[in-house]
């Protein structure tokens, strides 16, 4: 059986990829994710605000005491040498450089900006270090009720407009699920010169601690449950965007998760949450568990499974559209609460 696929102009030897986690942040870890059959890794994303944090402690650090000293009245160091300094981003760096040499299954580092400048300047130094491609972690949350949709869409587009002028690289756009008309954008990204969309970018929620009475940051793993609505827009989008493969993420914890998204139209299947849970080696579990799921769709390759049962493939598209609304609650029986 052929299960090689194409996935930001690489070839890949299946569809399984692993996502950003812990355990592809280290050198160690990305080695065990290929020995375990990962066909590629995503590396966790480097923040430019973490970095620019971390320059801003330096920053105070080398101020402390100068007022003291007349010689020094601007600091110890340089304005221009702190800017330069690349902390946090040189180990990011180092790790592509390193992979690179080490790994025979693609490594592709992630990266966050929060400015122009930040997305093209390490999206450069990440080509420069071996990138094979980069994925652009659009994480953001329209927090500004005085943003219109239009303004959000029109940030996203113009991160991708800025990096792909400064690279040559494959660029993948990680989206959220977030947007009014994500099938208008994914369009807008495609002809901006994206040529992966991976979908969908996991936002994590606030949670309400009472007892200290605040708001706290909450981080839980994904659950098959959460594969509904990227499966839904990988199935209506397949078709519609061909310059550009499809990536999708989020609630895979099983080989029946990677077979829907593969029949919904993905062209590659990203995990981290399963492997978190049962280790590296599960991606072993998860690659001859879509082998047995394809010879018992009597498939050949991965390529006559994919989107075959996509929006465009299907013949009630009730499913993946508005009517799905209706059937679903027509055919909910609650359970019999009656003693």
């Amino acid at each position: 059986m052929d299960m090689t696929t194409r996935y930001l102009g690489l070839t890949l030897e299946h569809p399984v990829v692993a996502s950003a986690s812990p355990l592809s942040g280290t050198l160690d870890g990305i080695r065990r994710l290929e020995d375990a059959g990962a066909a590629a890794v995503v590396m966790p994303s480097l923040f430019e605000e973490r970095i620019q944090r971390e320059r801003e402690a330096l920053r105070g650090l080398s101020e402390v005491g100068a007022e003291s000293h007349a010689e020094v009245p601007g600091g110890y160091f340089p304005a221009a040498s702190l800017d330069s300094i690349g902390i946090g981003g040189e180990e990011t760096l180092e790790l592509i450089r390193r992979a690179r040499e080490a790994c025979d299954i693609p490594v592709i580092p992630s990266l966050n900006g929060t400015t122009a400048r930040g997305w093209t300047h390490y999206a450069k130094l990440m080509q420069q270090a071996g990138a094979p491609a980069i994925e652009l972690n659009v994480y953001y949350v329209a927090a500004d009720v005085t943003e219109s949709g239009a303004e959000v869409e029109d940030r996203v587009v113009g991160i991708l407009d800025t990096v792909c002028a400064e690279v040559s690289v494959p660029v993948a756009v990680k989206l959220g699920p977030f947007y009014s008309a994500p099938g208008h954008l994914a369009r807008r990204l495609v002809t901006a010169g994206a040529t992966g969309l991976v979908l969908f970018n996991r936002f994590y929620q606030p949670e309400i601690d009472l007892q200290a009475m605040r708001a706290l940051p909450t981080l839980d793993l994904s659950t098959s449950a959460e594969a509904r609505l990227p499966l839904r827009w990988i199935g209506v989008l397949y078709g519609h965007v061909d310059d550009a493969a499809l990536a999708a993420t989020t609630g895979v914890q099983g080989a029946e998760d990677v077979m829907k998204y593969i029949l919904a139209g993905a062209d590659v299947v990203m995990t981290a949450s399963a492997l978190l849970r049962y280790g590296a080696g599960h991606m072993k579990t998860l690659v001859t568990g879509l082998r047995a799921f394809l010879e018992v769709g009597r498939y050949e390759t991965v390529a006559q499974a994919r989107g075959a049962l996509s929006h465009k493939s299907v013949d009630d598209t009730a499913a993946y559209e508005r009517a799905n609304y209706l059937q679903v609650l027509d055919s909910f029986r609650p359970a019999d609460f009656s003693p």
